[in-house]
């Protein structure tokens, strides 16, 4: 009988791989695909319900998504996850980030408030934190580089007109973007964002350097303060 048992468990821990042959990973559910990468279970559990219970974990982080926020130790909590699985798993998360970010490259068109939403969205979404990004461009509005100048609160990501400039001409940007996300999901610009962006904005317009847009990243949305005619 145990032998019989265990015959029937090892069919199940082979049902996802199965599925996927038969109809394509699009067909998996996301238990069967965190299954599919952790490959076993734990002592009298399948990896489909190890899969379930790492999820349940990351429910109040938003089911699926909640897998960004978890750390290795977090994950390590779960009866059945040692450091190699939990490695895996924030392996292909980190992977599916960057698959993201790749794929709207691609499309990448710094004229155009949707696209350059659309780039940073996989980095800036999930962050519990504020992240301002300055984004610089050349005269033919190409990107020179971005790079990160400030990490703040929970609710404030604050940086001065000096730190934007110093950093725009050591680039010799002519152009400029920021993008920064608002944890809370709610992309609505903040007193504090006006007044910040309308300051950067009245700078740069006398040492010329001009800010094209600043963007605010929510929960898979975002906001222009171009397009609101804020600046």
């Amino acid at each position: 009988m145990n032998e019989i048992s265990t015959i029937r468990d090892m069919k199940k821990e082979y049902r996802p791989y199965e599925k996927c042959l038969a109809y394509g990973a699009e067909a998996l559910n996301e238990q069967e695909l965190l299954a599919v990468i952790i490959r076993t279970g734990s002592k009298g559990e399948s990896s489909i319900k190890l899969a379930e219970r790492i999820l349940s974990l990351s429910e109040g982080n938003k089911g699926i998504l909640g897998l960004m926020h978890l750390s290795i130790e977090e994950l390590m909590s779960v009866k059945g996850i040692g450091a190699v699985k939990a490695i895996q798993i924030k392996c292909i998360v980190e992977l599916s980030r960057r698959i993201s970010k790749a794929n709207a490259r691609t499309g990448l068109n710094l004229s155009d408030p949707a696209s350059i939403a659309d780039y940073y969205m996989e980095d800036l979404r999930h962050l519990e934190r504020e992240q301002l990004i300055l984004v610089m461009m050349n005269t033919k509005n190409r990107l020179i580089r971005d790079t990160v100048m400030t990490t703040g609160t929970v609710n404030a990501s604050l940086v001065s007109t000096r730190e934007v400039f110093v950093e725009a001409l050591k680039c010799s940007a002519v152009y400029i973007v920021l993008v920064h996300n608002h944890p809370s999901g709610d992309p609505t610009p903040s007193r504090e964002d006006i007044i910040n962006t309308k300051q950067i904005k009245d700078a740069g317009n006398l040492i010329g350097i001009t800010l094209l847009d600043h963007i605010i990243i929510g929960d898979n949305k975002y906001i222009s303060l171009r397009q609101r005619g804020i600046l």
